[in-house]
């Protein structure tokens, strides 16, 4: 297109992008156009380390070849398919899907939005036609500082007032609980009309929140005494990210619904499933729910690949390993800062989180890509730390260095670490 050859720097870019685009998200100023395995390129062609990983996205690494491959080759042959017919890929990743994460069922949809937006309506129909829960009553509890999605029915899950204010009115009939505390659980689970209890097992968006090692054995006991659905929501936690190719398998549990969604597509397309067994699954008829790309050809033969990757590279294991070493190597270099408040993570799924008079925040992130690497802060005090799993031991040293760097930049008031500049990734 010839209007291309008039945007000559990053600057014309962004001007675009305000010009013509919605005003609805704060963006880094930075162009990407390119990206390859841990790394994203500006337009200016200068290299960056990619630490949001597209929410956790691309866990398999920017543009995977296999990955790649597949969807190429898929989508010479057939890439759109309505669910009014059968397609010659969905059964096979169905199939796939199935017997790698132990379910009976799945359905799959395109964001994660729209797997939250399923389960509401599967867990509802559960309540009212197994537990018996009168017509138009049912509940389901969610935890405070969630993020499912930006949908009226995701917001309505929410108490951050940016997602809310006047966005009203909500829908119904969800309750709010603490992320962490299962007597305040228990204490709405005793009402007859709760149908589900949905969470994540790490919130993301909350700032890499980590619950006690017991907390999800306790829920898993607790929705059973009850009668309730235990969802979890994986879309961001799952296919490695935290080291287990599900989070929840750490604590040895299994809920009756989970949630796939952002890996699911190695970064490529909108790829999310919903997993269950027949007694739920089943419950939906025909005409109940859909999606006109939910499950066509090109996602279904892209998240068979994503998962295989993950799998056969053996990224939860190299997460597990490497998100240890990475912790560590902040703490130990980080230690003596007077800015921060925490370091913490579970696999490579990390977090700083930074002492509310430190109010740079965004600066912070400016000098982090000044210096290399990007990312973004969520809850004005806390970036999140996620690079793509394919990350070697070398280049996370790298890291360490520029995030080091960058945070000596902003902490004024500590003297110079004693060889800082050391590396300490050791296995």
């Amino acid at each position: 297109m010839e209007y291309i050859k008039t945007l000559k720097n990053s600057q014309d870019y962004i001007n675009t992008e305000l010009e013509y685009g919605a005003h609805h998200c704060r963006t880094i100023p930075v162009v990407l156009t390119r990206g390859e395995g841990v790394y994203v390129y500006d337009v200016e062609g200068k290299r960056y380390y990619d630490f949001l990983s597209g929410y956790s996205s691309v866990n398999q690494g920017h543009c995977h070849p296999k990955i790649l491959n597949v969807l190429i080759n898929q989508a010479k042959t057939l890439a759109a398919c309505s669910r009014a017919f059968y397609s010659s890929t969905l059964g096979i990743c169905e199939r796939y899907l199935c017997q790698t994460f132990g379910y009976d069922k799945v359905l799959m949809m395109n964001s994660g939005a729209e797997a939250n937006e399923t389960a509401y309506k599967l867990c509802r129909k559960w309540g009212y036609e197994v537990k018996k829960i009168p017509e138009n009553m049912a509940k389901i509890i969610v935890c405070k500082n969630n993020f499912a999605g930006r949908t009226i029915a995701c917001i309505s899950c929410s108490n951050y007032i940016n997602c809310t204010k006047n966005f009203g009115p909500f829908v119904p009939n969800f309750i709010k609980v603490e992320y962490n505390n299962a007597e305040a659980l228990e204490n709405e689970l005793k009402d007859f009309n709760v149908c589900a209890f949905i969470v994540e097992p790490v919130q993301g968006e909350a700032g890499v929140i980590i619950p006690s090692n017991t907390y999800f054995k306790k829920v898993q006991e607790l929705c059973k005494k009850y009668n309730v659905l235990f969802v979890a929501d994986e879309v961001q936690t799952a296919l490695g990210r935290t080291g287990n190719l599900l989070s929840l398998q750490r604590y040895n549990v299994k809920p009756d619904i989970t949630l796939l969604g952002k890996a699911l597509s190695g970064g490529f397309y909108p790829i999310s499933a919903i997993l269950a067994n027949n007694n739920i699954m089943l419950l939906l008829k025909p005409g109940e729910h859909g999606s006109t790309y939910g499950g066509n050809p090109l996602a279904a033969a892209i998240a068979i690949e994503a998962v295989d990757v993950i799998i056969k590279e053996k990224l939860c294991e190299k997460s597990e390993k490497l998100g240890k070493i990475f912790l560590n190597a902040l703490r130990v270099y980080l230690q003596k800062s007077q800015i921060i408040k925490d370091i913490r993570g579970l696999g490579l799924m990390c977090a700083i989180e930074f002492k509310k008079e430190f109010t740079n925040m965004w600066n912070l992130c400016l000098k982090l890509k000044e210096n290399g690497l990007v990312t973004m802060y969520v809850h004005e005090r806390t970036i999140r730390l996620t690079p793509p799993l394919c990350i070697t031991q070398e280049q996370l040293d790298e890291c360490v260095q520029i995030i080091l760097k960058t945070v000596r930049h902003f902490d004024n008031n500590v003297p110079e670490y004693a060889n800082s500049c050391k590396p300490v990734l050791q296995n």
